[in-house]
């Protein structure tokens, strides 16, 4: 079982169910695991406490309907030089929850030179991601972005397209939002073939609300 190559954790858990993954564990188990998808887990006392460190794995996803705080942040520091996928479901802001600084490790681009797909999923800070986009070195060497699931609006899709250039992605997610028609007439004349705009929940939404506790 030491040459494990995948594994999900979760079962039929909901990503509001909190419950403590021992990724850490995990990790230390299987030396030659390349992908590990978490389902749930990751809030409150239940996060990781750790920075994580493994030679081999390349796609870590974590859903969860409100990341905490001191979970992003040992995702952030972690020693992944393998790491080529990378999905964060943040979901619902929370007293104490991630901020976007606490991205910046990640979006500096610096800690993980093979990382190609960068999801920030499912987010209610999805403008506020857009925005520290349109900075982030990250972004140039992305394949695929994602910001699918979350709360994006009008303001987020004009950061997006206003930013640095999105023209070298093969795909940029952004299902499930809150964008203007006149928002997604834009930016699938701009970034024809590489944006997703389906699933809108419209601009006129009394409330904006993540997508992922629906699933």
């Amino acid at each position: 079982m030491t040459g494990l190559k995948a594994m999900f954790v979760g079962e039929q858990a909901g990503i509001d169910q909190w419950y403590d993954a021992h990724v850490e564990e995990l990790l230390a188990a299987y030396p030659g695991l390349a992908t590990l998808r978490v389902r749930g887990g990751m809030g409150d006392s239940t996060g990781l406490r750790h920075p994580l460190t493994h030679a081999s794995l390349r796609h870590l996803a974590i859903e969860s309907g409100a990341l905490s705080r001191d979970t992003l942040v040992a995702i952030a520091e972690s020693d992944l030089p393998a790491l080529e996928h990378l999905e964060l479901w943040l979901g619902d802001e929370l007293q104490d929850g991630p901020t976007i600084a606490d991205l910046a490790p990640i979006l500096s681009g610096a800690r993980w030179p093979r990382l190609r797909h960068l999801g920030l999923r499912n987010a209610e800070l999805a403008d506020e991601i857009a925005a520290a986009l349109t900075t982030a070195p990250v972004v140039a060497r992305l394949e695929t972005l994602d910001l699918s699931l979350g709360t994006l609006s009008d303001t987020g899709a004009e950061a997006l397209l206003t930013g640095q250039p999105l023209t070298h992605l093969h795909e940029l997610d952004l299902h499930h939002h809150f964008l203007s028609p006149a928002a997604q007439t834009r930016l699938t004349s701009e970034l024809p073939g590489i944006v997703d705009v389906s699933d809108g929940q419209g601009d006129d939404a009394p409330h904006r609300y993540t997508a992922g506790n629906r699933l």
